[in-house]
């Protein structure tokens, strides 16, 4: 696809709040989230000639938002690792809701990458199965059936 700056920023901007919202919504927070939708915005002006159509922008620069909180999210769990698990585990114990919302995130990203976007969106996001359907061109239904499979593989990760 061929584009400029200006079209580039017209299509960005039908999304941009909700490319935040997503990726608030991985990274668990605001700095995190900016600095992924920044990294992601680059990104896909620099290869926005790989893009076929227009039309599959929004599901394209999603995928590329989740693909780089999934990076940033790998990095953070390194330098926990590194720094000894001991201290997280301790936090954890110390807080039951760290505890929960590590093992929450730990079930999140089990998922497929398709279902991640879809329990994002709906569960995190807000976004009802039809906006869901658009965004990433599927039929409402499928997003249904699809988001209630990964709600049941994240609740057997977390018994």
């Amino acid at each position: 696809m061929r584009c400029d700056a200006k079209t580039f920023a017209q299509m960005y901007e039908t999304v941009y709040v909700d490319l935040y919202r997503f990726a608030l919504c991985m990274m668990q927070n605001q700095q995190e989230a900016e600095d992924a939708v920044s990294e992601a915005v680059v990104a896909a002006y620099e290869n926005i000639g790989k893009l076929k159509k227009p039309d599959a922008f929004r599901s394209w620069i999603f995928t590329i938002v989740s693909n780089i909180c999934k990076k940033r999210l790998k990095k953070e769990a390194a330098r926990r690792d590194y720094f000894g698990e001991e201290t997280y585990v301790q936090a954890a114990y110390e807080d039951p809701d760290v505890g929960l919302a590590v093992d929450v995130r730990k079930a999140f990203f089990l998922l497929e990458e398709e279902e991640q976007t879809i329990v994002g969106l709906s569960v995190f996001g807000g976004y009802n199965s039809k906006e869901i359907g658009d965004a990433l061109k599927m039929n409402p239904n499928t997003v249904r059936s699809k988001r209630s499979r990964a709600l049941q593989k994240m609740e057997c990760v977390l018994r």
